[in-house]
């Protein structure tokens, strides 16, 4: 009988080793899950801070491209104001 109590006992411990185990690798992949989700927590944060500097970048080119187009123009104007006062000029 004490030999059926001890193969019990070292059946139960045994069972209570595997459990003990099977936590530690629980807690072990919970802590990964948490870093995991502070990871895409902190990439989400850069992702938004990125998209309002692209904001940024998106207005001030508009600015740009209106300064730019503006300057064409008074080119263009100085230019065709310059042929036409040499037209002006060969003609009279």
């Amino acid at each position: 009988m004490a030999d059926t109590t001890n193969a019990r006992l070292e059946r139960i411990e045994e069972k209570l080793d595997k459990l003990a185990d099977a936590m530690v690798a629980l807690a072990r992949a919970e802590e990964k899950i948490m870093s995991m989700q502070d990871n895409q927590h902190n990439q989400l944060e850069r992702v938004n801070r990125l998209s309002g500097k692209l904001d940024d970048i998106e207005k001030k080119v508009d600015d740009n491209h209106r300064t730019v187009c503006l300057i064409n123009k008074l080119v263009y104007a100085a230019l065709i104001a310059a042929v036409g006062a040499y037209v002006a000029q060969y003609f009279t």
